[in-house]
């Protein structure tokens, strides 16, 4: 006689091979008479599979099949690079390199016959924002920095780790542009506000440009930033989904709960150069802060006339920083097309920007910020050999917060908790672990950089010239960068000098 246990399993085995049979059943006859998928009409429920290996297949190359130095846009060995420094694990490796010095592209920096000894070593000094131009100049210390990254686009306890580790590490924080959250300043870090097209946060009620608020916005802030573009969807505005605006994030930005919010692709108010000069002098007048621009560059036309136009109008008029955004940036969603196809990347970009400042003597005035996959110290010491002053980064800190490219940043389930607002997803991301990492990362880069210049044969970071680097351009040959991008002869002079450093 079977037991009552023994009935009970046979009945729920009997009900589940019931329940799959039937469910096989159901999709065999929904596969068959859709007309949508060829495949799925032709063998249904087999079919089925392909789509399944279609969706899942990116994270078993992820995992299984791709190399170490395969993947788009970060691949394992960046990743894994990120995430030792973070930890404060070092960098340390046995056997030889895995990057291929051949492909080109690579970067070679250029060691000297006798480089700087530890006692020659200097700290890199910070550089003054503004100096001579605002009521309150901003003295910043990091060379490596937290881009734009906005709260609603990732989540609470990101940017409350974002804040604390900023803190911590000396550098900046960039709002982005959707306001200053409370997080931004729970760390009592120097923050960047991000003014996008959109106006959040520093908007009135019928989504204009506020007086008022940025007059309040500036007792708290470092520097405002006017985001003409970025890397990642140049022209066009930004978008954070319904589910991800709730009664908070649409209180700091100024919009409506609960519904798509959409930034226009441009500012309505600055559709000119003159107009974005304007918008700068006035803003700056008006909170006594530093004011820069951000934008992606597609060409030579703008920068030049924007040289142009300062030097017509007076330095008074120059924005005081500009970042540069490459086309291969993109921390949030966009449009493909945009994310593949537009604006110039970063290794263009930047030192033809520098250029255009040499050539019109604005190089002291301006500074410069590049983002653009700058995630590594090798990245950031090439930055500053191209012209840089700064370096912007946002998926290098998301990859310090525990990011694991998902590539979910948009739909709302980032198993991390970095770019969701579903509370049980946020606890992976413990705030008081995470922002020593966000630290740790910071702290390595800069330290690492140094590291390159004093091999260099420098005293600090900031003496990094494009003659310390070369360019890989077929295997077994590569090129100076003051070769490949040779300096303006009208400002010649200008680039030997360490731009006004600060104690």
């Amino acid at each position: 006689m079977p037991s009552v246990i023994d009935l009970i399993i046979y009945s729920i085995g009997t009900m589940l091979g019931l329940l799959i049979i039937g469910t096989i059943i159901l999709w065999f006859i929904q596969d068959i008479t859709q007309k949508k998928h060829a495949v799925l009409r032709n063998y249904p429920v087999i079919g089925r599979l392909r789509f399944i290996f279609e969706k899942q297949g990116k994270y078993f190359r992820q995992y299984f099949f791709s190399n170490d130095r395969d993947e788009m846009p970060f691949n394992r060995a960046t990743r894994a690079w990120v995430y030792k420094n973070a930890k404060d694990k070092g960098s340390i490796v046995g056997f030889g390199s895995t990057y291929d010095l051949r492909e080109p592209g690579s970067i070679i920096f250029v060691n000297a016959a006798f480089p700087i000894l530890e006692e020659e070593q200097l700290p890199t000094p910070s550089l003054l924002i503004g100096e001579g131009y605002c009521k309150h100049p901003f003295a910043a210390r990091s060379i490596i920095n937290i881009s734009g990254m906005s709260y609603g686009a990732i989540s609470a306890p990101a940017v409350r780790a974002l804040s604390r580790g900023a803190e911590k590490a000396g550098c900046w924080l960039n709002t982005g542009e959707g306001g200053l959250a409370p997080y931004h300043q729970e760390g009592d870090c120097d923050v960047i506000m991000q003014i996008g097209t959109a106006k959040y946060g520093i908007r009135d009620e019928n989504g204009n440009f506020s007086p008022e608020r940025a007059k309040e916005l500036a007792k708290v802030v470092k520097a405002f930033e006017i985001k003409l573009s970025q890397g990642a969807k140049p022209g066009k505005g930004g978008l954070l989904p319904a589910a991800k605006i709730g009664h908070e994030i649409a209180a700091i930005r100024g919009i409506p709960a609960h519904q798509d919010s959409i930034s226009p692709n441009r500012h309505r108010d600055i559709g000119s150069i003159d107009e974005l000069l304007d918008k700068i002098i006035y803003i700056r007048d008006l909170t006594g802060r530093p004011v820069g621009i951000k934008t992606a560059i597609g060409g030579w036309h703008f920068i030049n006339e924007l040289c142009n136009a300062i030097n017509r109008r007076g330095h008074e008029y120059a924005p005081d920083f500009i970042t540069i955004d490459g086309g291969e940036g993109g921390s949030g969603a966009a449009p493909e097309t945009l994310l593949d196809y537009v604006s110039l990347s970063i290794t263009e970009a930047l030192p033809r920007v520098v250029d255009s400042l040499l050539q019109s003597g604005l190089k002291q005035r301006i500074r410069i910020v590049a983002a653009g996959k700058l995630v590594t110290s090798a990245q950031g010491a090439w930055a500053l050999c191209a012209g840089a002053d700064f370096i912007n980064t946002a998926r290098g800190f998301m990859f310090s917060l525990g990011c694991i490219q998902a590539m979910r940043c948009h739909t709302n389930t980032c198993p991390t908790g970095v770019t969701t607002h579903d509370a049980r997803l946020q606890k992976g991301l413990v705030v008081q672990e995470k922002y020593l990492r966000v630290a740790n990362y910071a702290i390595n880069v800069n330290k690492e950089i140094n590291m390159i210049a004093h091999s260099c044969g420098l005293h600090h970071a900031r003496e990094l010239k494009r003659e310390h680097v070369r360019i890989t351009e077929t295997a077994g040959k590569s090129i100076a960068l003051n070769l490949l991008y040779p300096y303006p002869e009208v400002q010649n002079e200008v680039q030997k000098q360490t731009p006004g450093a600060t104690d």
